[in-house]
């Protein structure tokens, strides 16, 4: 259970303190996908660094399985059950070789050394990385990175996955694969993982939202939308506000409504979710 609790992050700079996150609490379930939308500027990578102990509150509390954040004796602990896979996955890749960065986790965490042999051969094989087992991560493509990045994460075998649009430097055919392993992470059970997966996805495509079983959107650093992204997306004009586009699908049908003066089926104007 991931339990954020009255949570206010505050940034100093030369023109003085700047409120990042103001007053959020939600809880997020174990096994729950959920995504996380807002503009630039709205908070969400703010949360996300929020979630592992990178930034800690200016007031309110953020708990990991019960594990406070503000306490030091618990971020090993905490960063050991909620993984987290960035934007670029420059800048979390360490090791010379993908087999290296793949054990690299396990291995601070002491595990005994035939325990992280056995989960490397599994990750490679399960995310195909095995043909580039003893390459240099920073020669493979983009994609091939971030399912390096994501094996490097679910080495150290997670309860909690934070994704800070992982998608959004990918080509079209890379993004599906990473959204694909993301389902595959979502599914249960699941290939990768003996326990339900928590997911939460920061992302700036809301076809990718869709994918999610909930939906969070930010606003200058509050919590302004929280519910299924079905519904979310049918506030269409609230949405333009705040600076968000809904998927196309959701402004044809809050069209057709407006045109037609009546509520057609939101079922006929939705395609399969797509990239």
């Amino acid at each position: 259970m991931i339990s954020i609790r009255n949570l206010c992050i505050d940034f100093h700079t030369s023109e003085g303190a700047r409120r990042a996150l103001d007053n959020i609490s939600v809880e997020i379930a174990d096994g729950e996908f959920v995504a996380l939308m807002g503009a630039n500027g709205a908070g969400k990578t703010s949360l996300a660094r929020c979630l592992n102990g990178i930034l800690t509150p200016a007031s309110g509390e953020v708990l990991i399985d019960g594990l406070d954040t503000r306490n030091a004796r618990d971020l090993i602990e905490i960063r050991r059950r909620l993984g987290m896979v960035f934007q670029n996955p420059d800048n979390q890749i360490v090791a010379p070789t993908v087999e290296r960065e793949i054990a690299f986790g396990p291995e601070n965490l002491g595990v005994p050394r035939p325990e992280m042999h056995r989960r490397v051969d599994n990750l490679l094989a399960l995310f195909h990385l095995e043909p580039y087992r003893r390459q240099a991560p920073h020669l493979l493509s983009g994609g091939e990175k971030q399912r390096v990045a994501l094996a490097a994460v679910m080495a150290m075998q997670p309860r909690h996955l934070i994704f800070d649009e992982p998608t959004s430097l990918l080509d079209y055919e890379s993004r599906c694969q990473v959204l694909t392993l993301m389902q595959q992470l979502a599914s249960s059970p699941n290939p990768f993982s003996e326990q339900p997966l928590t997911i939460v996805l920061i992302t700036q495509f809301p076809e990718e939202a869709l994918f999610a079983e909930r939906l969070l959107v930010l606003d200058n650093g509050r919590l302004v939308m929280d519910g299924p992204p079905k519904e979310i997306f049918r506030r269409v004009d609230e949405l333009r506000q705040l600076g968000l586009r809904p998927p196309i699908e959701f402004i044809a049908y809050e069209e057709a409504r407006k045109n037609k003066n009546e509520t057609p089926p939101l079922e006929d104007f939705l395609l399969s979710p797509i990239l």
